[in-house]
């Protein structure tokens, strides 16, 4: 079974584009699956070494990847998972700048370039 991943998702699991890389390494159907697993191998070329929760073949790698338009978002789901806030707040809690918050956060991040889009990694 074909593993599938949106290369322009809001949230990538490297786990499912190094799967997806093994998985074409093993196929052998011409020009199409070569261009995949080159532009696949170009994003875990630029992920290599930085870090993270995930090993494989020798690099370690961030296990998500979060589109920069949507780490505003991301922020604040993680300010709640954490519970810095709690999602059904009252004031003054509802009145956070997310932007600001989120740009703060950002400072503890890479990015990486994916089909012209930012994502950043931690």
């Amino acid at each position: 079974m074909a593993v599938t991943f949106d290369l322009t998702a809001d949230i990538i699991d490297v786990r499912d584009i190094i799967e997806r890389y093994e998985e074409l390494e093993n196929e052998s159907d011409g020009l199409p699956n070569a261009e995949e697993r080159y532009q696949l191998s170009l994003i875990l070329s630029d992920l290599a070494g930085y870090g993270g929760d995930e090993e494989w073949r020798g690099d370690w790698y961030p296990l998500t990847l979060i589109r920069e338009s949507y780490f505003k978002d991301y922020a604040q789901e993680l300010a709640e998972d954490i519970g810095a806030v709690h999602k059904n707040t009252t004031w003054p809690h509802y009145c956070i700048d997310w932007d600001f918050a989120a740009r703060e956060l950002k400072m503890d991040y890479s990015s990486v370039s994916i089909d012209g889009a930012t994502y950043l990694y931690r």
